[in-house]
């Protein structure tokens, strides 16, 4: 069974940051893509940033140039970087493979305050 614990949500002002922390507990960590996904109450879950194993990003348009996903291979943690939030950004965010595990965690709640 595959583990994956997401933290470091919270309340933030609009134009402020968050850095959200995934830890996973599978031994091949390093040979998978990681990404971080959304999903705000009433909509489907999209995903919002994707580094490969090479460091390689994308991201979605919506947070194109205020988020950074990052990963640490050793330590098993995907990172997601939050600046310039705003309040559509609410949302539980989650953190998978690529392609999924089937075994999604809790998620962290952020939320943003106009």
């Amino acid at each position: 069974q595959v583990q994956l614990v997401e933290s470091g949500g919270g309340l933030a002002p609009a134009g402020g940051s968050l850095r959200l922390s995934c830890v996973t507990s599978i031994n091949y960590f390093g040979i998978k893509t990681w990404a971080w996904y959304r999903q705000a109450s009433g909509k489907a879950r999209e995903l919002v940033a994707r580094i490969s194993t090479t460091g390689s990003t994308n991201y979605a348009e919506s947070v194109q140039g205020r988020f950074t996903i990052s990963r640490d291979d050793i330590k098993k943690r995907v990172y997601l970087q939050m600046d310039s939030l705003k309040p559509e950004d609410t949302a539980v965010y989650f953190c998978n493979a690529l392609p999924n595990y089937s075994d999604w965690g809790q998620g962290t709640q952020v939320t943003v305050s106009s």
